[in-house]
């Protein structure tokens, strides 16, 4: 049954304000991100209102479903900073009285049977100056009402500073909107307003994060993932798919290209020193990544990188490993601490999938101690005594995206 005390969404949003010219390709991107996001779970129609979004339910009122639904996928969007439900009504005070009553009735009889002296506020501002009421007299109007009906005994109190119940309402030119809950969301850019990147995804837990944090600055991520078959067990590349599934919720659904480096390493592994490997498998990972990306479309290459973390991760490494590419490298996890890196997995819903114990490419004839200063001339070395053409020609000719699967 619909829900009659929610007919409307005011989604908010900051960064998106800024973008002056540009704002109405930024806010046509969110309004499709939030439809496909929904995947026709909740009926609504979207609106863009002098810097908001509302977005309106096509059936006069979302039912519980919807509403579970609308705040589950909305806080999880980038490019909003917060939201609220609520009832959208005309710009009449009469009408606005009844909303409020409507909306208010239930969480203050419950404030009321909790508390002896329970406190409360209205939070009215008028942006549409022909109104005739002001917002002040709007607060003491509504404050009114809502005493006279659920007040009897007189405990209800005012507290400007830190009530226990909060009404707001907005009067626009059209329309007037109450509310009496917010909820953050994101923040950051919607996914596809900055152009696409390839991202090496693993099964771990950094890069799933650094995706999920270049979707929130506008990036539309695509995935690259490396196995090592047979060395490697078949789970490792499922246990990927499922992490980019996780992410494809954030954004529209980015393609994922699976490929085995198993040759590439064996070459490594027989023909060069023990202590490079890891550099050196990092430095074809992302020549072939380079060419698929360019293959695909997308401008960067982002990692999980951070500074630090492993041996593959000193600035020097980093700087050898960059070499390989022409390619723009994103790493956007570079100053973070895993702590704050597994708080962000946990947010987006890829932590748990992460932890799961999969032996990755990385692990394949890993070295007992591995360089952390290497030189690009050191590097440039060890890959003479390779066929580093051919190698990259049969690996890149046998990796293939999800829709190439059988």
């Amino acid at each position: 049954m619909p829900n009659k005390k929610t007919n409307s969404i005011l989604c908010r949003y900051c960064e998106i304000a800024l973008k002056k010219g540009n704002r109405s390709m930024f806010e046509r991107i969110l309004v499709e991100n939030i439809t496909r996001s929904l995947d026709g779970g909740a009926e609504l129609t979207p609106a863009r209102v002098r810097g908001r979004l509302w977005l309106h339910s096509k059936r006069g009122a979302f039912d519980d479903a919807e509403l579970a639904l609308l705040k589950e996928r909305l806080s999880k969007t980038y490019g909003l900073a917060s939201f609220s439900p609520g009832i959208s009504v005309e710009p009449d005070m009469e009408a606005i009285e009844e909303a409020a009553l409507a909306i208010s009735e239930e969480p203050l009889s419950a404030l009321l049977a909790e508390k002896s002296s329970p406190s409360f506020r209205i939070r009215a501002r008028r942006s549409d100056k022909s109104f005739p009421a002001r917002s002040k007299e709007v607060e003491i109007r509504l404050a009114t009402v809502l005493a006279n009906r659920f007040d009897e005994e007189n405990r209800l109190r005012v507290d400007l500073e830190k009530a226990d119940f909060t009404l707001g309402c907005e009067i626009r030119k059209g329309n007037a909107f109450l509310f009496i809950e917010s909820y953050p969301a994101p923040g950051g850019l919607p996914p596809g307003s900055n152009g696409s990147v390839l991202a090496l995804l693993s099964g771990g837990i950094d890069s799933p994060v650094a995706c999920a944090m270049l979707m929130k600055r506008g990036c539309r991520v695509d995935f690259i993932t490396f196995h090592s078959h047979p060395y490697t067990p078949e789970r490792s590349v499922a246990k990927v798919e499922e992490i980019a599934e996780v992410l494809n919720r954030l954004q529209a659904p980015g393609k994922l290209f699976v490929c085995n480096l198993a040759e590439i390493q064996k070459k490594v592994r027989d023909n060069c020193s023990p202590r490079f490997r890891t550099i050196l498998y990092r430095r074809f990972m992302f020549r072939v990544a380079e060419a698929v990306a360019r293959r695909n479309g997308d401008a960067a290459l982002a990692t999980g990188e951070a500074i630090g973390q492993v041996a593959s991760q000193t600035i020097s490494n980093l700087s050898v490993i960059d070499a390989a590419t022409e390619l723009l490298v994103l790493r956007p996890l570079l100053g973070l601490d895993k702590e704050e890196i597994i708080e962000t997995a946990r947010a987006i819903g890829t932590f748990d999938i992460s932890i799961e114990q999969v032996p990755d490419s990385c692990t394949v004839f890993a070295p007992d101690s591995p360089a952390t200063r290497s030189t690009l001339k050191k590097i440039l070395f060890e890959e003479a005594k390779l066929d580093v053409d051919t190698l990259l020609e049969e690996t890149i000719a046998k990796t293939i995206d999800d829709a190439e699967k059988p």
